[in-house]
């Protein structure tokens, strides 16, 4: 079988973490990645190579000789990549794009990784949302951004990569004096014959609008037509306010004048949120980040989905193969 012509560092740095601990399950913590994702790394990174690299049973891990035989050389790859880290890396800071001011789960994830890491610059930019940031990271000029991953177009996921955060349940603005307004929750059959804003028309969010589209089929909701791209909250409030329309939005959307946020059930629908980046990034913040992500993603659960949970079926093989 010919080498490969380019192996994933993220690869090599899977292999060498097992291969220093021998334990699969202490090596995915040290890599704040779950256990199945760290195995099926190893795996691609065996079927590149041609070559199996552990022996595994159910008591231990042991090197192969070709592992044996990978091992200075994977140390000598990651060396020169954390010398490059080292060279360059910290001369500029880590741009970070949480797509609006007031979302939390993005917010989140960066203050944590700040604490994580005080000595490395993360400074947070503003893109809406992550179609429009993809093609930012694909040139350079944003290193991460949050969103859902499986909406964008296969030709910018090509050159991006991905870690599956968090299912955030979604939710509905309503005018305060709207009928449903008084309830707890909204049931989705309630919203039958409505019109609900989900950002048609808007270039930098169209993986926002085709989830709403899935979720709002057979259901007799209808997608708001395009509006005037508002740029800021005010803006947007003001809009929002000018059509009546409902808004689509997650649980932790800011609160906008006027107007009530109530979560959605029967069935609960989940927006998918990823940390994406550029493939073959290279920052020493970005472990902070990646760990970050990890951290609250286990410590809140934010994986854990609903017993009547909602999500595409393209959505749940993407997250699940990062999972």
């Amino acid at each position: 079988m010919p080498a490969p012509a380019h192996l994933d560092p993220r690869l090599l740095r899977a292999f060498l973490v097992v291969a220093e601990e021998l334990h699969f399950t202490r090596a995915a913590a040290r890599l704040y990645v779950a256990q199945q994702a760290l195995s099926r790394d190893v795996r691609r990174l065996e079927r590149e190579l041609g070559a199996e690299l552990f022996v595994r049973t159910t008591r231990q891990v042991t090197l192969t000789a070709d592992g044996e035989r990978l091992l200075p050389h994977a140390r000598r790859a990651l060396e020169a990549q954390d010398a490059l880290l080292a060279a360059f890396g910290q001369a500029r800071p880590l741009l970070v794009d949480l797509n609006s001011p007031g979302l939390a789960t993005a917010r989140r994830v960066l203050h944590r990784a700040r604490e994580l890491a005080p000595e490395q610059e993360l400074m947070a930019r503003y893109e809406s949302g992550l179609t429009g940031a993809a093609a930012e990271l694909l040139a350079g000029r944003l290193d991460a951004s949050f969103g859902r991953f499986a909406g964008l177009d296969p030709a910018l996921r090509a050159g991006l990569d991905h870690q599956p955060v968090r299912y955030e349940p979604m939710a509905v603005v309503l005018p305060e004096d709207h009928r449903l307004a008084s309830l707890p929750a909204v049931p989705l059959a309630a919203l039958a014959g409505e019109t609900v804003y989900a950002g048609a028309g808007n270039q930098r969010t169209p993986e926002w609008t085709d989830l709403a589209r899935g979720l709002f089929e057979g259901r007799g909701i209808e997608v708001a037509p395009p509006a005037p791209l508002a740029v800021g909250d005010e803006e947007f409030q003001r809009l929002m306010a000018k059509t009546g329309n409902f808004v689509l939005a997650v649980v932790d959307f800011p609160a906008m004048p006027g107007a009530v946020l109530r979560p959605l059930i029967d069935p609960v629908p989940l927006s998918p949120v990823s940390l994406v980046w550029r493939k073959g990034l290279v920052h020493p913040g970005f472990d902070a980040l990646r760990r970050a992500a990890f951290e609250l993603t286990v410590e809140e659960g934010w994986l854990r989905r609903p017993a009547d949970g909602w999500v595409p079926a393209i959505d749940e093989r993407t997250m699940n193969i990062h999972n």
